[in-house]
């Protein structure tokens, strides 16, 4: 294991048939004030010889290729994984579709280690083409129905108020651990792929006594949802969202809703999703109504504790 002082961030970032995006990433990365880091670019099983690419083009980068798309849980833990091994102390994982500012990383650490008792730390992010709108100001968590909510999502920036910044949640697209707490929780939840797994190990952060927190000063710019969406006839987001959707969300209802929590939460995201489905039978979007359905099959039925990814 290679010795790293204490303060060593392992940037994790996933390219998945991305490299526009995860090259814009990382000649961002290259301008921050923050000089103890280290990047490392999990390819998630990319076709379009992207992963070989990006290495050519930035030699001193940490490549991991992996033969299949392992998703989001998959990917990060793979890279999660290797810096551990290379003895990081710290991980920030962050989308590909993201752009940072020059001190962003700094404020995170200056926040992160202030307390012992804080878990993780995201950042503000905004929308890359419109900065003056809120993409994530953190999130929010309803413990008796089970709904998440993104906190300030679409905002105007200068309308928001920011004096919310202990959450109850954080955005996988940005955010800053130790691995101390990986230690402590476990880390991403791998059978979820995609979608849910950050509330989740919020969940089971909070659970464990940890804070998380927004620091409003650490600013990125985020695109939002590139590799999911998709023009067709059924719409822009894919049906495959909208299978992990549902799925995902019992699956969360399965880990953190017992007793009177699951009696008010089951019947409040299954009448959702029966309306879902209804309406996209009615705008003949057969594919995403099957998609919802075997969503809420496989949610109620597959193993959510599952080591491997469960792929859609």
């Amino acid at each position: 294991m290679d010795s790293k002082k204490h303060s060593s961030v392992a940037i994790i970032i996933l390219n998945w048939n991305g490299y526009t995006h995860t090259r814009s990433c990382l000649l961002s990365l290259e301008k921050i004030s923050y000089r103890d880091y280290g990047v490392f670019v999990v390819d998630n099983g990319s076709q379009d010889g992207s992963g070989h690419l990006l290495q050519e083009e930035f030699p001193d980068i940490h490549f991991i290729f992996n033969h299949e798309n392992l998703g989001f849980t998959g990917g990060n833990l793979a890279g999660i994984e290797q810096a551990v091994k290379e003895g990081y102390g710290y991980f920030l994982v962050l989308n590909n579709d993201t752009t940072v500012e020059v001190d962003f990383l700094d404020k995170l650490m200056d926040c992160l280690t202030k307390d012992n008792k804080t878990g993780l730390v995201q950042p503000l992010i905004l929308f890359q083409d419109s900065p003056d709108i809120i993409w994530s100001a953190g999130g929010t968590y309803s413990k008796f129905l089970g709904i998440s909510k993104t906190c300030g999502a679409r905002a105007s920036l200068k309308d928001y108020p920011l004096d919310r910044t202990n959450l109850d949640w954080a955005t996988g697209c940005c955010v800053l651990f130790s691995k101390k707490v990986l230690d402590a929780t476990g880390g991403f939840a791998n059978s979820f792929f995609a979608y849910f797994e950050d509330v989740d190990w919020s969940l089971r952060i909070r659970k464990a006594g940890y804070n998380i927190l927004l620091e409003p000063q650490s600013i990125i710019y985020h695109e939002g949802s590139a590799s999911s969406k998709q023009e067709s006839k059924e719409g822009t987001l894919s049906p495959t969202v909208f299978y992990l959707h549902s799925r995902n969300q019992l699956f969360q209802l399965r880990r953190h809703h017992k007793g009177l929590k699951a009696i008010l939460a089951w019947p409040y995201h299954l009448l959702k999703y029966l309306a879902w489905m209804s309406y996209f039978c009615l705008r003949g979007r057969f594919t995403k109504m099957k998609a919802v359905a075997k969503g809420i099959r496989d949610g109620m039925s597959l193993d959510h504790r599952s080591r491997e990814p469960l792929c859609p």
